[in-house]
């Protein structure tokens, strides 16, 4: 288990509700939908209410310091089912790009696959006290949109399971950066200075951002309170829970 699915929930109540796209940006075709997750007939552009309104007032932020600039959402509600689909389908990337595709792995082995997907994936547990972040409504994966209706540099794709998805990765004198990464500066910089940016209006609104995914970000949730508890040293409640158990 890890430490923020410690944290108890007593769950608002707040609905499940869809996100408009006229205030904010979709990854189309969802990237999910696309390898086949199963959805059924729920959508992944949707969150609590609560969050919604967080988001929303992240995107006003963004248009104070960029006008034009927009909150692309990469993918929000995630049915467990779908949690499950994507770990199996990282935990078969990693195999492949390791090599390893057509070999019999011991289970040792096994568990250290597992253990590199869950540093980026949460488990799909089904226990409504420990539900996976996505599941709960709460949480969202985004990135930002310039004037031209681009994404902007951010130095890494969402759901690459490197040290470079890590926030300060590319932030200057970074430790994480090995020497073998040959980034110029000035891209290094500019990513950096996004994922900063993001962080900032995201934080303006209440939002959280996982330690290991720049792109992740959280109110509400276990994962949430957590992290606010170790940021200022209090007991927080998750206010919001698994969609099935509301």
């Amino acid at each position: 288990m890890k430490p923020y699915q410690q944290i108890p929930i007593a769950d608002c109540g707040d609905r499940l509700v869809p996100i408009s796209a006229d205030a904010v940006a979709f990854v189309d075709p969802h990237p999910y939908v696309q390898l086949g997750a199963p959805y059924g007939d729920k959508s992944p552009y949707f969150l609590r209410q609560g969050v919604l309104d967080r988001l929303l007032k992240a995107q006003t932020e963004l248009q104070q310091v960029h006008p034009g600039w927009k909150m692309q959402i990469f993918d929000a509600y995630r049915p467990i089912a779908v949690q499950q689909f994507m770990v199996n389908h990282a935990y078969d990337e990693l195999l492949q790009e390791k090599g390893w595709g057509d070999r019999s792995l011991s289970s040792e082995q096994q568990q250290t696959l597992l253990q590199e997907v869950y540093q980026f994936w949460a488990p799909p547990s089904d226990n409504p006290d420990t539900p996976p972040p996505h599941s709960t409504g709460a949480a969202l994966d985004v990135t930002l949109m310039d004037e031209q209706g681009q994404p902007v540099e951010m130095g890494s794709p969402i759901d690459e399971l490197s040290i470079r998805s890590y926030p300060d990765y590319f932030a200057p004198l970074s430790p994480l950066r090995p020497d073998s990464d040959q980034t110029p500066e000035i891209e290094c910089d500019r990513a950096h200075t996004h994922r900063q940016l993001l962080l900032q209006v995201m934080s303006t609104a209440g939002f959280q951002r996982h330690p290991n995914e720049w792109w992740h970000f959280s109110y509400g949730d276990q994962y949430w309170a957590w992290l606010m508890g170790e940021r200022e040293q209090t007991n927080l409640k998750a206010v919001y829970g698994a969609i099935e158990s509301c």
